[in-house]
């Protein structure tokens, strides 16, 4: 970057420097940085920082904006201010992905039995521990050979946003619920009954599901109809799946959307995937935490 003429003259003629940057609002180290060549601490910090930030932005697939980046950056024991995080993300070309809305899948069945709100959108932490409250929800995603639904089971008693189940299918019939309903059981195995939470769809409040919930000791639990805040975590995840995976990428087969779909449940939101609401920790460790 070159010296600002003024300063350079005022120099040649033998006057102050000091006065010259005062009048131009230009520190003296900054003047005689530039006018070594050398760049300044400061730049050589900010450079340094702008390749852990790619780091970090690259390891989240791209989906971590500043406030996460700068939380890695912190428990990675790195001292930096989440607006110069801001700033160097810019300078870099590199931001979060942002959620997009969402069309809901939910068909009530006029005819289906009434069923109780037993959660009232209480989504705080259960003194009981893990396995008493899940809730559920579908959503979709093209692919080159046509729709493929996703279910899902998230635990809400400890509000860790851990997917407990889920299953995939071409069609939104009551089995893709219920195979997401005995994904969870068969991976927790309760010791207790559980609450199961979700909206008024046709598969939720269908009695093939109520069969399979008594069977399995599962107390339901159903939302008000277009109320998407009664089930607001089932809701945050699919805008997170959607926002994060789901809308990257054009999937050729429902083969290679499912495969996606695992890796990412599995192998980086349940375990590695940080959340503001809690604490900037991924839900794995955030129940290791309080199993302490």
């Amino acid at each position: 970057m070159t010296v600002h003429p003024f300063i350079e003259a005022e120099k040649q003629a033998g006057h102050s420097v000091k006065r010259a940057c005062e009048l131009l609002k230009v520190s003296r180290a900054a003047f005689y940085a530039r006018s070594s060549g050398r760049p300044g601490p400061r730049a050589v910090r900010d450079a340094e920082l702008t390749e852990k930030i790619t780091e970090v932005h690259d390891r989240s697939h791209g989906t971590y904006g500043a406030p996460r980046v700068h939380a890695v950056l912190q428990r990675q024991g790195e001292e930096c201010g989440r607006r110069r995080i801001a700033r160097l993300m810019r300078g870099a070309g590199l931001q979060g992905r942002h959620r997009r809305r969402r069309q809901p899948t939910m068909v009530p069945d006029p005819k289906a039995d009434a069923r109780p709100d037993l959660i009232v959108r209480n989504f705080a932490p259960d003194p009981g521990g893990l396995d008493a409250r899940w809730c559920g929800d579908i959503t979709y995603v093209a692919t080159g050979e046509g729709w493929l639904y996703l279910a899902t089971v998230i635990d809400i008693d400890i509000a860790s946003r851990r997917v407990v189940g889920w299953s995939t299918a071409d069609h939104l019939r009551t089995d893709l619920v219920a195979d997401a309903l005995r994904s969870a059981c068969r991976r927790r195995r309760p010791t207790r009954p559980v609450i199961f939470h979700s909206d008024r769809g046709c598969q939720y409040t269908s009695h093939q599901f109520a069969s399979l919930a008594s069977e399995l000791d599962v107390s339901l639990s159903v939302g008000r109809t277009g109320q998407c805040w009664d089930n607001a975590l089932a809701e945050a995840f699919f805008a997170t799946i959607k926002r994060e995976l789901l809308d990257t990428a054009h999937w050729p087969s429902r083969a290679a959307a499912r495969t996606a779909i695992f890796d990412f449940i599995e192998g980086w939101y349940n375990l590695h995937r940080l959340h503001s609401s809690l604490g900037y920790r991924s839900p794995a460790e955030y129940e290791t935490a309080l199993a302490v």
